[in-house]
Formats: C-alpha cells, structure tokens, sequence
C-alpha cells in the first residue's frame, strides 16, 4: 500500500520547496496540488475570463487537460502539451489559483486526479485540504506555516531574484487576503487536520526547514 504524506499551510508557506526536497530524500514523488489550480487559473485569464465567477470559470474546464509529468526526475506541470511550470508562478496568477479553488466544479475536476496519483505512489502531497479532504487516511499529515510576514519577505526576494518589479507591502497585503479567502471558502477551507502536525518554519530559513521536516517526517514512518 503506497505511503502517503499530506501538506496543508497558507500560501508563502514554502510547501512547494520543502516538500520537494523531502520527497527527493525520501525517494517519494512530489505532488504540488497547487500547481494544478495555477493551471487551471492560468486557463482562465487567458480567455479573459472571470476567475471569481463559477459561471464564466466552469465552462473552461470542458475539455481542459492539466497533467503533472516527470521530467529528468523534476515535477514539470502541463496545460494540454504547454509546459506552464514558470508560467504558473506569475503573481496575478497566484490570486487566480485562490478564486477557482472555491468554485466546487474545480475542485471536482481536479479531485480524482490527485486521488489517483496518491494510491500508485508513495508520495508527498501538498495544498490546502490535504490532510482534511483529499488525502484523510494519509499515514502522516504536517500542517506547515509561518508568520504573513516571513511569508511576504521570502516571496519579495524570490521575484526580486527573477529580475520583477514589486512592492513588499503589496506582497504582504496579498497573502494576507489569500490567506483569508482560502481560510473562509465554503467549500474545503484551509484548516489543520486535528491529526496534523504543527511546523512553524517563521524562524527557520530552508535547509533548517526541510531537516526539521524530515525529522517530524521519519519520526513516524
């Protein structure tokens, strides 16, 4: 039976990174839900669509095929045959990703997939309802977090590392709004799981944040 591990935090949270790592120690796969509503927002700005609107989102999902592949053993993330993985990273699509995911028919178009992946693989998953909707009988959950500013701060340097243009207060105000929408959305709400560990990477930086993963995570295995 494949071992899973669940990932649930805020956005900013450093999920993505750390679980990569993890799961390349670990000889899992990585599986970043989050990347899949990034596709699928990203589908729906470039139809110049509303991603608020279940109306004008739902529609998009008709024949849409997003996929995870693995290349040279890196996770790389498809829309139809277009590899999106950068282009999913773009600021304005990471509030796209927040308004789809509370359209329940997204949700739903994405659910079996991550299912799927799950009972062929051991792996780590990551998202906002992991460990509470998709994955519930994961064998470890870990609800991963820091403060709304070490979230700012981070995500400011690594734009401003790509050569963007942006303003801190800006980024703060952001996360700080995603984190209320993805904590208040009717459907699936971000939460930790009551089984879920609590890792508070605020006052870690990367490396002392995945050993304290793979502490928490071997701990249990």
């Amino acid at each position: 039976m494949a071992v899973n591990i669940a990932i649930d935090g805020p956005a900013g949270a450093g999920k993505s990174t750390i679980a990569k790592k993890v799961s390349k120690e670990l000889g899992f796969i990585y599986v970043d839900t989050g990347a899949l509503y990034r596709t699928v927002g990203l589908n729906v700005l470039r139809q110049g669509k509303d991603t608020r609107s279940a109306d004008d989102v739902v529609p998009t999902l008709d024949g849409l095929r997003v996929s995870l592949r693995f290349v040279n053993g890196e996770q790389r993330v498809f829309l139809g045959e277009e590899d999106v993985s950068e282009a999913i990273r773009q600021n304005e699509v990471s509030m796209a990703a927040s308004n789809v995911s509370a359209i329940p028919k997204v949700r739903e178009f994405l659910f079996s997939l991550q299912r799927n992946i799950a009972a062929e693989n051991n792996c780590i998953m990551d998202g906002r309802d992991i460990g509470t909707v998709v994955l519930p009988d994961a064998r470890i959950k870990i609800y991963l977090t820091a403060s709304a500013e070490a979230r700012a701060q981070r995500r400011y340097k690594e734009l401003v590392e790509k050569g963007q243009e942006v303003v801190f207060d800006d980024i703060l105000k952001e996360i700080e709004l995603r984190d209320y929408q993805d904590t208040h959305r009717e459907i699936a709400p971000l939460k930790k799981a009551d089984d879920a560990v609590l890792v508070d990477t605020t006052e870690l930086d990367l490396e002392g944040s995945v050993e304290y993963m793979l502490k928490v995570i071997k701990e249990r295995l």
